[in-house]
């Protein structure tokens, strides 16, 4: 039985700034796992975040394979990719994307308005995410009525509304205070580890690292060491 969920071969990306050809990623292979919490470091520019936009059907590679349960995802159009995000992802961001006139609850439903759900299935799904991320207290509060580790886990339950197989979070505790990153580590670490979640994590602290199963380090586009962490 093959446990990878992501396998990438030789991917490159390039942009174009001017005349200037940037190539922020360069013959990068990698595998991860189903249920694997992978956190991705490296200095500023390193090619971390164009790594997750691709592995998040984002973005497209210019060259290489990018293949997501074993189907080539590289080659997708655009509305393919959009359809293939839908089913298959679910974002956490820094700096949380809520709407801000709409309630926590309805941020959270926001992902299954374009779905074929029924009011009532949407609503189990919504009430499960919310409870799952520890925010059901919240649901009629607006972003400006939370702090920010709950805004946070308001944009954890968005991401889980779906049940996607993957998760990817890009810095997702850096705008937190050290007790709202803490939990929402321990809670990225047992959806890995209970709920078989793929997490994978841009981050520039250390020791949020710890909490991934395995670390990746990225300099100017290239994998420099894999690493596992004992957390």
């Amino acid at each position: 039985m093959n446990d990878t969920l992501i396998s990438c071969r030789n991917i490159e990306k390039i942009y174009m700034k001017g005349k200037q050809e940037i190539r922020p990623l360069q013959e990068l292979s990698l595998d991860v796992k189903k249920g694997e919490f992978l956190a991705l470091m490296g200095p500023s520019g390193s090619g971390k975040t164009t790594l997750l936009n691709l592995l998040a059907g984002i973005d497209s590679p210019n060259k290489g394979q990018l293949l997501f349960q074993g189907e080539d995802i590289s080659r997708y159009s655009r509305k393919k990719l959009c359809r293939f995000r839908a089913k298959h992802v679910g974002y956490i961001f820094q700096l949380y994307h809520l709407v801000p006139v709409l309630t926590a609850y309805e941020n959270v439903e926001l992902p299954l308005l374009i779905t074929p759900l029924s009011a009532k299935q949407r609503h189990e799904r919504v009430s499960s995410a919310l409870e799952m991320a520890n925010i059901a207290d919240r649901a009629s509060h607006y972003p400006r009525q939370l702090s920010g580790g709950q805004e946070q886990r308001v944009a954890i339950a968005r991401a889980l509304v779906s049940d996607p197989p993957l998760i990817v979070a890009d810095e997702p505790t850096g705008d937190l205070d050290a007790e709202s990153a803490t939990y929402i580590l321990g809670f990225l670490q047992k959806l890995s580890r209970e709920f078989n979640k793929t997490i994978v994590m841009v981050t520039h602290d250390p020791g949020a690292a710890k909490y991934a199963s395995r670390t990746l380090h990225l300099d100017k586009g290239h994998l420099l060491e894999k690493g596992h962490v004992d957390s």
